[in-house]
């Protein structure tokens, strides 16, 4: 079988400019990045302003497990699907980081007959996206230590910061340091610790940013600390915004490249959605919404994390909402979700898989809860047998929810032909996307809410740590934000070891961090890392270069 990079590099790529030809933007819009990569003018927002919005489709999926469910991969294959209907279809992702990368995920641009090519270069570097936002995010850490250093106004307690360094990779060494060794040259001694890029504030406000004076404006509402007096200190209380915003200046435009089938796509910004809101730019949404019938984007991880945070947080400050939305999953993770062992996956188990239905069962009431269709798609797998197909399709109709099998890994656009006339259909039905809670809601009522029903927790504890985390937030007067909850991919629940449908337990809050220049508070549950680690054997071992450039090992 060959791989997701030998399956790449049998695709005759178009020239960008053509790309960008066939998305319906004028060359002089257009930055290339090489001959198949390049970023979309600012300009071209303005020439579009008064074309009517495409509707908008959101892939989501059940609680990820090692089985995969291919989100991505459906994602890219209903867009080109969606063409060969006759529908003009763009579709807008998160650009990969290299923590997973070289970790144990591998690459994030799809995979088989359904990618964002060129994937290795979208995998590696891209456009230096990410590295801008590891540049602007280090910046403020350099100028931190500096103000105190320097003994500037106002006086930073060094106990009260909170603002990590950052780097796009995983390595668990660096989760806690101390910095400022080595004499009183050398800054002030103090406790500090790495997060991995994505996990970066940065990153979420060059996402939610729509113009450069957005996102001077958010960077300069960055929480950065207190003083000894316990009074906030921002961003623009030491002035490097504009700074800030300069280094991100190429990083906000959105990054168009193409498929598999030579169809333009927009990858473009990338925080995870288990900390952070875990969709692409507002702008690369918006830009393919305006130039395409329909557009389809992804949400992270499953619905319990990136899906919420797509309707009450990215819709909030993106102005689109969704038409219908694609809930993924296979029969291989909803077996394991059942209690099979991953290793005895490929053999069929239909009371494994109705066991592991009820995590399905549950990420469709969630998709629902927002007033918008949902269809569901199972992602097939070699292995998977007809019943066990057939049985994961019944459960969904009979549960009120359309359900159709693809195989855009094998088959590209062909493989998702059916699904994409159901989400169609299903996108011309009278709906009303609908946040789960009005912001004027407490922060504690806002966790509840999101726990008890999008998690399905019998209820929510707090901490001495979070409780006092929330009365300084309140009293800094950011009660009004929307709650971004740092929660395990693993589980609905806090605990990642627990799989289907956890019932009857208690979400435990053990701090809450202010984002307010994303615009959002984030309450930390259970044991979350914001810099992963490299497993035992990482991809990193087989990922290599020869002698004539080529590239081996990129899945």
């Amino acid at each position: 079988m060959a791989t997701d990079l030998e399956i790449a590099k049998r695709v005759a790529l178009k020239e960008v400019e053509e790309i960008a030809r066939d998305a319906g933007i004028p060359r002089e819009y257009i930055e290339p990045y090489g001959r198949y990569k390049g970023k979309v003018s600012l300009d071209l927002f303005e020439k579009l302003e008064k074309k009517p919005d495409g509707k908008l489709v959101l892939v989501t999926a059940i609680t990820p497990t090692p089985a995969g469910e291919g989100k991505t991969t459906v994602s890219i294959g209903l867009s080109l699907a969606f063409n060969r209907i006759g529908k003009r279809c763009g579709v807008a992702l998160r650009e990969p980081s290299m923590g997973p990368l070289f970790g144990i995920k591998g690459g994030a641009a799809g995979g088989g007959w359904s990618q964002v090519l060129p994937m290795e270069e979208i995998n590696l570097h891209f456009t230096g996206d990410i590295h801008a936002v590891s540049a602007a995010h280090n910046l403020l850490g350099a100028v931190i230590d500096n103000h105190l250093f320097r003994r500037k106004e106002p006086l930073l307690d060094p106990r009260r910061i909170g603002w990590p360094r950052v780097m796009d990779m995983n390595d668990r060494a660096l989760r806690n340091v101390i910095l400022g060794l080595g004499g009183k040259e050398n800054g002030v001694p103090r406790e500090g610790s790495f997060s991995i890029t994505a996990a970066s504030e940065v990153m979420a406000v060059l996402c939610l940013s729509r113009n450069y004076e957005e996102l001077k404006e958010r960077l300069s509402n960055i929480y950065v600390g207190a003083t000894y007096g316990n009074e906030p200190v921002f961003v623009r209380d030491l002035k490097v915004q504009g700074a800030m915003a300069a280094v991100l200046k190429d990083a906000l435009k959105p990054n168009i490249v193409q498929t598999t089938e030579n169809t333009p796509a927009f990858v473009h910004g990338g925080p995870f959605a288990n900390i952070a809101q875990g969709a692409n730019s507002v702008l690369a949404t918006q830009l393919s919404m305006k130039l395409f019938d329909v557009t389809v984007t992804e949400a992270g991880f499953g619905c319990d994390l990136g899906a919420e945070k797509f309707f009450d947080i990215v819709c909030r400050y993106g102005g689109f909402a969704p038409s219908a939305v694609v809930l993924v999953a296979t029969v291989r993770a909803l077996k394991m979700h059942g209690g099979k062992a991953l290793a005895d996956l490929k053999s069929p188990d239909v009371e494994a898989l109705k066991r592991g239905l009820e995590n399905l069962g549950k990420q469709m009431e969630n998709a629902a809860l927002f007033g918008v269709p949902v269809v569901v798609a199972v992602n097939r797998f070699g292995s998977d047998s007809e019943e066990e197909l057939e049985t994961v399709r019944e459960y969904a109709r009979e549960k009120g929810i359309p359900a159709e099998v693809v195989d855009v890994w094998g088959q590209g656009g062909d493989g998702a032909v059916t699904l994409a006339e159901r989400v169609w259909q299903e996108a011309q039905r009278p709906s009303r996307a609908t946040p789960l809670y009005p912001l004027e809601m407490p922060l504690e009522e806002k966790i509840r809410c999101v726990a008890g029903k999008v998690y399905g927790a019998r209820d929510v504890a707090f901490t001495s740590q979070a409780e006092a985390d929330l009365k300084r937030i309140k009293g800094y007067g950011f009660d009004s934000l929307p709650v971004c909850i740092a929660k395990t991919q693993k589980s609905l629940s806090d605990n990642p070891a627990l799989l289907g449908r956890p019932r009857e337990f208690t979400l435990t809050v053990r701090g809450v961090n202010l984002s307010s220049g994303a615009g959002f508070v984030v309450p930390v549950t259970g044991e979350m890392l914001l810099m992963p680690g490299l497993p035992k054997t990482p991809a990193a071992e087989v990922i290599d270069i020869l002698p004539d450039g080529e590239l081996l090992g990129i899945f």
